[in-house]
């Protein structure tokens, strides 16, 4: 989840970073616990929905062959998947460094190097490693959508967004990258170009759940507050999409004290 510095305080006319930042970690807060696609191929593949007691045997069973099979690069990198999905996100990107050094110019190896640092927080190291995974005439957008969203972990929004539409070359409409460049927008506080880019993402049949959630919370923002519980009850419990909305809107009432902002800048980024 993104995570950024608390800023002043919001009034009605405008949003501050803090209160997209609390608003994603409000309706993305689950985000954590659902499986994310892997797009370097991990081997053996797992299905989609794995409860995390399942990724838990598979990470005790290839943790096994990991140790037998140091030198197998699909093992390592499915090791790493099953690490990171029940939580052990700095072990995961281990794994992967010593992959990395075994086969320095295995792009794929590379690629989910990069992820797993950036999914333990290690951003700018991340960012670096993933410049390595594809080059400049044979560019991946997946690699470009990861890059943007280091950058976007770093505050470079401007940057992101260019990586994002640099992907969106490659892969016209894909409604991972959209939805990501709609975050970034929101973060630039452009939340015009973040609902166009996310619901474009959000009609897609393709796009995952958490995409609807993203365009709940910018529509939130817009105090668009009917509509975002209409997107948001498709994804989520009925229950759950009202609570999420009466969050926005409360952040959107009142200024944040510098305690609350501490506390919602820590929940953000625990996502």
């Amino acid at each position: 989840m993104i995570s950024v510095r608390p800023n002043a305080a919001f009034t009605r006319s405008g949003v501050s970073r803090l209160a997209l930042a609390a608003a994603l970690a409000a309706v993305l807060g689950a985000c954590a616990q659902q499986p994310r696609p892997d797009v370097t191929g991990s081997i053996p593949s797992a299905p989609a929905g794995m409860s995390e007691s399942a990724w838990r045997k598979q990470a005790e069973s290839l943790a096994d062959r990991y140790q037998k099979e140091p030198g197998n690069v699909s093992v390592a990198i499915a090791y790493a998947r099953a690490l990171r999905e029940t939580g052990q996100r700095s072990q995961a990107a281990a794994v992967l460094q010593q992959t990395s050094i075994r086969n320095p110019k295995d792009k794929t190896v590379l690629g989910a190097y990069g992820r797993a640092l950036a999914d333990a927080g290690r951003f700018s190291e991340a960012f670096d490693i993933l410049g390595k995974a594809h080059t400049p005439d044979q560019p991946d957008w997946r690699i470009l959508n990861a890059q943007g969203a280091v950058l976007d972990q770093l505050g470079r929004h401007a940057e992101a967004q260019r990586y994002y539409q640099t992907a969106l070359g490659i892969e016209p409409n894909d409604p991972s990258v959209l939805s990501n460049l709609g975050l970034s927008y929101a973060l630039s506080k452009n939340l015009d170009r973040a609902e166009e880019a996310l619901r474009k993402a959000a009609a897609d049949p393709r796009a995952e759940p958490k995409v609807r959630q993203n365009l709940g919370v910018v529509l939130a923002l817009r105090s668009k507050f009917e509509e975002a519980e209409r997107v948001t009850s498709g994804v989520l419990p009925p229950d759950q999409a009202r609570s999420n909305v009466a969050y926005v809107r409360e952040l959107m009432r009142e200024p944040a004290a510098p305690s609350k902002s501490n506390k919602l800048q820590k929940t953000a980024s625990a996502g």
